[in-house]
């Protein structure tokens, strides 16, 4: 109900209900004056535009890389639990090392925030793809065991880890790139300044 009193529609009504009632002190609305007032009022109700819902407020990609990096701490936590070959040891590593880069706090994570799809891809690669590669690992590792002389089930998780990294890497390609733009449009910008002066 107090929505509705502070609403597009019940302010236009009233408006249009004040004219009504300056038509009847004016005494062109005659005995029917509550008909006609109430009629302006229905009127301007209708006729006003209806109420548009605010569009919910999503966590801003600078927020969003705070709750990234209690994940990524979360999934590191994980990772040194679980007991992986050497070699799927060592690429994860270098991932780690790349993605602690990039979620580190300063100017990287500060560009990092203006590519909302980089933003998602790491969020996709830290709370899903590398807990799934390496949980997986670990449950067929388990099944290997049982049916000797299937491929091992380290390849495959070296491959996924391989294919992360080169995804991570991308992103930081992106945003050496973008940096490099941003150099080159100052240096342009200061070139043209000298010329005109």
């Amino acid at each position: 109900m107090l929505d509705y009193l502070g609403s597009k529609k019940n302010l236009a009504g009233s408006a249009c209900g004040l004219v009504g009632l300056s038509l009847t002190l004016a005494g062109t609305a005659g005995a029917h004056w509550p008909v006609v007032v109430a009629g302006l009022y229905g009127a301007g109700a209708l006729i006003a535009p209806p109420e548009r819902p605010s569009a919910p407020g999503f966590p801003e990609p600078a927020e969003q890389l705070d709750e990234l990096r209690v994940d990524f701490d979360r999934l590191r936590a994980y990772l040194a639990e679980v007991d992986l070959p050497p070699a799927a040891a060592g690429r994860l590593t270098e991932l780690d090392a790349m993605l602690t880069a990039l979620l580190e706090p300063g100017w990287v994570a500060d560009a990092l925030a203006t590519d909302p799809e980089a933003v998602h891809a790491l969020s996709r690669a830290i709370r899903q793809d590398i807990p799934e590669s390496v949980d997986t690992y670990t449950r067929t590792r388990w099944w290997t065991r049982l049916n000797p002389g299937t491929e091992p089930p380290e390849r495959h998780l070296e491959r996924q880890l391989g294919v992360l990294r080169t995804e991570a890497e991308s992103i930081a390609t992106t945003l050496r790139d973008q940096e490099a733009r941003r150099q080159e449009t100052h240096t342009r910008y200061l070139e043209d300044r000298g010329r005109s002066q």
